[in-house]
């Protein structure tokens, strides 16, 4: 037998191209840049979320978890998610290691595209799944444990979600579950293993907990955006083929964001009477997030609902953190799992047949009770539960085996959450910066530098002169250049003059 035999390479030489239409091969190869394109908006999302010390962490962990994720994808990912002579249901076999025979056939997911793009865009939503896991590891977590963790995840966790789902032999894909673009393997995976790694490692210092809030506003707003332009391609792309069911469903995706964008930042203006950056981002995710699983099933009508559903309860959700007692930094559960729970529900209630049937190809699947299809809301509630028990479950073994391993231990110590994740692990800054003053109190426009800037602004002295703080004046690697201490120096009190 020849080399090239063995791995299925004439068979491209006696396969008929055009089975595949060129437009639709494109559209999903535009789709799968644009799904990839939501690692680097992940990456800013987070670091802005964070303190300035840890941000640059969270954009290495979330690109080193990519690099790691292909290369799981490629060796067996891929294989354990969709090789179609797997027939236990639960997870794949090896028949397609190594992308072994994964061609021009057509893809086990769709008859529109040919297996070897199926792969490649079924890889970036694996990417953005470990990306959004990274999440967990905020301002505490170790780099390399946590890469060590995500090939192991993505192997027990990720693989036999997506098999449950959306492998022809899947145990849920059988009985009829409806998840278009990821509730379950993509949203609820990375939620719900977000809260269990998060718990493992265990919470932040108490003093790295007071006055927290994220460093850089205007790179959280960059990096919903971008997220939001590749989830038109997340969304719009799982229709496989350029047609009215993937407008539809980038349709979807533009109308419940705008929606839960706008009710979580009305929500939190009715506490603090401002309008938050941070708020309209996390209401727009939310509903993206709700969107996910649902967009290629409802009517734009029913996005509507969703999107302020979606912002209300993911909300609200963000205080069950503090009920469990575990440290969810960047609210994975309150936003991805929740989010996903509730557009799997959704399918439930809204999942219409006219809008399946959009893409010519799944002319034959059910909705839920708007078409009178009415054991599906249970099904689908079946699956949330199924997807929640397990991936918990799983995450918490797997993140303790890890831990428990010599040198590979998740957390990292005291001082370097003190010190910040950029100073221990990294070696390097997202931002170079002179440090005036630590405390945010000194900061604040309600206290008394308001007045000192007041009287500096007039021709006073400058408040660094008068309040003794400590000048730390600090070179992009964090060694002390200059400290000292600033001179106190006494203004003249006016004489009171009794009357």
């Amino acid at each position: 037998m020849k080399f090239g035999d063995l791995f299925g390479t004439p068979s491209l030489l006696k396969r008929d191209s055009s089975q595949f239409d060129r437009g639709d091969v494109s559209f999903i190869i535009v789709a799968g840049a644009m799904v990839s394109f939501m690692i680097p908006g992940l990456a800013f999302l987070y670091s802005g979320l964070s303190r300035r010390k840890s941000a640059l962490s969270l954009i290495w962990a979330v690109s080193a978890s990519n690099a790691v994720c292909i290369f799981q994808w490629y060796l067996w990912g891929y294989s354990l998610a969709f090789s179609p002579t797997a027939t236990n249901g639960f997870i794949g076999n090896l028949a397609n290691f190594g992308l072994l025979n994964v061609l021009g056939d057509p893809s086990p997911g769709s008859p529109l595209i040919p297996d070897l793009l199926y792969s490649f865009y079924q890889m970036e939503f694996a990417c953005v799944t470990v990306g959004i896991l990274m999440g967990g590891i905020a301002e505490r977590g170790r780099v390399l444990p946590a890469m060590i963790f995500t090939f192991f995840w993505m192997t027990l966790v990720y693989c036999p979600l997506a098999c449950w789902a959306w492998n022809i032999n899947g145990w849920g894909f059988k009985w009829g579950v409806l998840d278009y673009a990821g509730g379950g393997p993509v949203e609820i995976g990375s939620g719900v293993a977000g809260l269990a790694y998060a718990w493992v490692l265990g919470r932040r210092q108490d003093k790295e907990l007071l006055n927290f809030r994220p460093h850089n506003v205007a790179m959280v707003n960059l990096g919903t955006f971008i997220l939001w332009f590749g989830w038109l391609g997340f969304n719009g792309g799982s229709a496989f083929g350029a047609n009215l069911r993937a407008i539809m469903a980038i349709w979807n995706s533009m109308i419940a964001p705008a929606f839960g964008g706008i009710v979580w930042c009305l929500l939190d203006y009715r506490l603090e009477r401002k309008y938050s950056m941070v708020g309209f981002c996390s209401g727009s995710i939310a509903a993206l997030v709700a969107a996910t699983p649902a967009s290629g099933y409802i009517h734009p009508w029913a996005s509507v609902i969703m999107g302020i559903v979606a912002g209300a309860v993911c909300n609200y959700a963000t205080k069950l953190k503090f009920l469990m007692r575990i440290d969810d930094a960047l609210d994975l559960f309150a936003e991805h799992a929740l989010g996903g729970i509730i557009g799997l529900l959704f399918n439930g209630f809204f999942a219409s047949h006219s809008i399946i049937a959009l893409d010519g190809v799944n002319t034959n699947v059910n909705g839920g009770w708007v078409d009178h299809n009415w054991k599906q809301l249970y099904i689908q509630f079946a699956y949330v539960c199924a997807t929640c028990g397990y991936t918990f479950v799983a995450t918490a073994i797997i993140a303790k085996a890890i831990d428990m391993v010599p040198g590979l231990h998740l957390k990292t110590t005291p001082e370097g959450e003190s010190a910040g994740l950029d100073e221990v692990e990294i070696g390097e800054f997202a931002n170079d910066y002179i440090e005036v003053r630590r405390h945010f109190s000194d900061w604040s426009a309600f206290g008394d530098r308001m007045v000192d800037s007041v009287a500096s602004e007039m021709g006073g002295l400058p408040d660094l002169q008068k309040d003794g703080h400590r000048l730390r004046l600090e070179d992009p690697n964090l060694e002390i250049i200059e400290e000292k201490n600033s001179e106190i120096i006494e203004e003249p009190q006016p004489i009171s003059q009794e009357r």
